[in-house]
């Protein structure tokens, strides 16, 4: 499948929507806790077994985006799209199959592997593209396609507890809703195979520079620069210190309020949760577009250095004031959407637009790392503060110690960072041969 390229007149604009489609739908993975309870109860499950299609889909999201990064890049974004459609609803449609039957490893490898798949390539289809486009503002651009990740949940999670409160929440309710996430999201993400183009690659695009001009690292030379794996490091702790409220923000929230006059009831801790998908989904187009006009390694400074504050507020007062936490909180739920939304652009900057696409690909496996090691620290450690016989806030005030820490190292990290080594650099007339023969090369 050759990438389309754009015919003269095409609006650029056109391109961020297209990108949307494909990240709205991939967004619904933020939505599966939805699945979780009717799960459980219709098969039988724990809440660990419950939860394993989608820590598998993010470790197949990153391990598929570093190993697909580089076809992502030959083949254009046309045909990564296709690609992400197929896996990602072929996903449900096995699930489905797996809930029709009780059969529950189907439900594993249909939604985490073969759904991780579309996850990954998915994810970083559009990347490349948009920055090409979008020279003058990859941050804007970038940020308004990865919003849609973030935001995925707040249309794929009432809608799927309409459907389980429609069909039923046995094993056929449960599968006769996959089917339909299935084929729905088949649709909408068409729409973006068939809306994406490519820039035309012999005059500039708009009124920023050409796609060949300034610095150029292939990804194979990248993972060889220390700046990739500051940058690796940079996102890690990021996205680890984000992952960490995210994924027991309901517990956490009832937890740090049960001892007060003002406990936390399961309403309000539901609607804490959406809040955070909010400021999630408004840090990423918020704070990459912010990157576009301060800097990239400015910015990280706020994540990073902010994120701790916000962290070291929450440990310390965070239990006597509920709108404290909750600001805080917040705060840091839009620097780890930010984060994930500024990184494409940062990369750019680093490493130009030759092989962005695949340079971004390998370092989502720091995404994958995070996913384990963010909730790993929050957990065990409550689990293990509980059994000493603690309760409430103090549950949670090593690991946010240890949260900090790891913010802190991140900070370093970006401090470190500093243009690429010319020797990493790639010669300018071999990438315009490359860029030129992209189109013939699928």
């Amino acid at each position: 499948m050759s990438p389309p390229v754009a015919p003269p007149g095409w609006s650029r604009w056109l391109v961020p929507p297209a990108a949307l489609s494909v990240h709205l739908s991939i967004g619904q993975a933020y939505a599966w806790s939805v699945f979780k309870p009717p799960l459980e109860s219709a098969l039988g499950l724990s809440g660990t077994q419950s939860a394993l299609p989608f820590q598998l889909g993010i470790v197949m999201l990153g391990l598929s985006a570093a190993f697909g990064g580089t076809l992502v890049e030959r083949n254009g974004p046309r045909w990564a799209m296709t690609v992400a459609l197929v896996c990602f609803s072929s996903g449900f449609l096995l699930s489905a199959l797996g809930a029709a039957t009780e059969q529950y490893w189907l439900i594993v490898l249909g939604y985490g592997f073969v759904g991780g798949i579309g996850l990954g390539i998915g994810y970083i289809s559009p990347v490349s593209t948009l920055i090409k486009w979008f020279p003058d503002r990859p941050g804007m651009a970038t940020g308004i396609a990865i919003m849609g990740f973030g935001g995925g949940a707040l249309i794929a999670s009432p809608w799927s507890a309409q459907m389980l409160e429609s069909f039923g929440s046995d094993h056929s309710g449960i599968a006769l809703a996959f089917l339909v996430h299935g084929l729905s999201y088949a649709v909408f993400m068409l729409l973006g195979v068939l809306l994406v183009r490519v820039p035309r690659t012999e005059k500039p695009v708009a009124d920023g520079p050409s796609v060949v001009e300034g610095v150029q690292v292939s990804a194979r030379n990248a993972v060889r620069t220390p700046q990739f794996w500051c940058l690796w490091v940079v996102l890690c702790m990021n996205v680890s210190a984000g992952i960490g409220i995210l994924e027991k923000a309901a517990p956490m929230i009832t937890d740090f309020f049960a001892d007060t006059s003002t406990p936390v009831s399961v309403t309000a801790a539901a609607g804490f949760v959406a809040l955070l998908s909010a400021a999630n989904m408004a840090g990423r187009i918020g704070w990459s577009s912010t990157s576009d006009l301060i800097g990239r390694k400015n910015i990280y400074r706020v994540y990073l250095g902010a994120g701790a504050l916000m962290y070291l507020l929450i440990a310390l007062f965070g239990d006597s004031s509920k709108p404290l936490f909750i600001l805080c909180a917040l705060v840091i739920l839009s620097f780890y959407g930010g984060g994930f939304a500024t990184i494409p652009a940062y990369l750019k900057d680093l490493f130009g637009t030759y092989q962005v696409g695949a340079i971004h690909g390998r370092l989502l496996t720091a995404w994958s790392t995070a996913g384990v090691l963010g909730p790993l620290i929050v957990n065990w450690i409550a689990d293990r503060q509980e059994e000493a016989g603690k309760h409430g806030a103090s549950l949670y005030g090593l690991s946010f110690v240890i949260m900090i820490g790891l913010l802190v190292v991140g900070f370093v990290a970006n401090e470190l960072v500093r243009p690429v080594h010319p020797r990493h650099h790639v010669s300018a007339p071999r990438e315009a041969a490359d860029v030129r023969r992209q189109p013939e090369s699928a």
